[in-house]
């Protein structure tokens, strides 16, 4: 895979997990989500998940650091969602609320972070 692709990748992943936010605050307000705790636990079944774990990325970039930082910080945001709706689905709005804008935007923050910084190694070095 070229490193423009991957740059495009990294980009079209820090727009869907953007989206995350939305659908977590709109899960809380009204109660209810589409998706289920354990889907949004799983960090291999968004679309930016599925590539990570998919053999479209060479073994090389599989062992380097970035990826190996984006893989750990995207699985936590993940769990993290879940810990949301679990709480949605408990009925606890104010605890779910409390976790979206605690730790759950902590979380949000450093993979978009990481994210940045690899789409950013990636195009340096495709320049």
């Amino acid at each position: 895979m070229s490193d423009a692709a991957i740059a495009d990748a990294i980009k079209k992943a820090m727009g869907a997990h953007g989206a995350w936010k939305l659908k977590l605050r709109t899960a809380i307000t009204v109660g209810r989500c589409d998706t289920s705790p354990s889907t949004a636990r799983c960090d291999n079944l968004c679309e930016f998940g599925k590539w990570l774990y998919s053999s479209e990325l060479s073994p090389e970039t599989k062992r380097g650091m970035p990826f190996q930082v984006v893989r750990r910080l995207h699985a936590e945001f993940h769990d993290c969602a879940g810990q949301v709706l679990n709480l949605v689905q408990a009925g606890k709005a104010k605890e779910a609320q409390a976790l979206l804008d605690g730790d759950f935007a902590a979380r949000s923050d450093k993979l978009n972070r990481a994210l940045t910084k690899w789409r950013g190694e990636v195009q340096s070095v495709a320049a």
